[in-house]
C-alpha cells in the first residue's frame, strides 16, 4: 500500500485578512514561517517517511516547502501543476464574498479570467496519477484549493462537500492507495 501526505503552506497576510490568494504570490508571514518549521519537526517526530518533497512554485508553498526540506533532509522539488488555481477577479477578494461563493460552486466557470475547476481537477489528477503508479512516497506542499482537489480524488464528495472542504495552514494529511 502506498500513500501521498498533503500539506498546506503555512499562513499569509492575506489568510489573516480573509483574502483569495490565488495564483497571486504571497509570502508568508512570520507566523507561517514558524509554522513550516514546526511541521518540519512533525514530520521527524512522527517518523513520516517520503522519497521526495514536491511543491507549487508559488513563494508561499516553496518557502513552507524548503523549511520542511532543511529540517527533514527529505529531497524537495518544485512541481508547477501544484500552482494554487486561478481566481481572475476574485484574487485579493473576501474569501466569504456572496459572488464568490456562489461561483465556486460552479465547476466550469473561469471566475472571469481565471482557471475553472475542472482545469484545475485534471492537472491535479494527472499529477496524482503519477504520484500513485510510482513505487515513491511524496509529501506535496501545496494550497487549499488543491487540497479539495486531492481529497476528491482520493474520496467521494458531493458538490456542496467539495467547495466547503479545506485544511488548516501547515496541516498534514496521510492519503493512502
Amino acid at each position: 500500500m502506498g500513500c501521498v501526505y498533503f500539506v498546506r503552506h503555512g499562513q499569509t497576510i492575506w489568510n489573516v485578512e480573509n483574502k483569495i490568494c490565488g495564483a497571486t504570490d504571497i509570502a508568508l508571514t512570520k507566523t507561517g514561517h514558524e509554522q513550516a518549521i514546526e511541521t518540519g519537526k512533525k514530520i521527524l517526530e512522527e517518523g513520516i517517511r517520503a522519497d521526495e518533497i514536491l511543491y507549487s512554485p508559488l513563494i508561499r508553498a516553496r518557502d513552507t516547502a524548503l523549511h520542511i526540506s532543511e529540517i527533514t533532509g527529505i529531497p524537495a522539488r518544485e512541481e508547477p501543476r501544484l500552482t494554487e488555481q486561478n481566481f481572475g477577479s476574485y484574487e485579493s477578494t473576501p474569501r466569504d464574498g456572496k459572488d464568490f461563493l456562489r461561483d465556486k460552486a460552479q465547476f466550469v466557470i473561469r471566475y472571469h479570467g481565471g482557471e475553472s475547476m475542472l482545469h484545475l481537477a485534471q492537472r491535479i489528477y494527472n499529477l496524482l496519477d503519477e504520484v500513485t503508479a510510482s513505487e515513491k512516497t511524496y509529501i506535496l506542499v501545496a494550497h487549499n484549493g488543491i487540497s479539495r482537489v486531492v481529497h476528491s480524488y482520493f474520496y467521494e464528495m458531493t458538490n456542496e462537500e467539495f467547495a466547503a472542504f479545506g485544511v488548516k495552514n501547515c496541516s498534514i494529511t496521510k492519503y493512502e492507495f
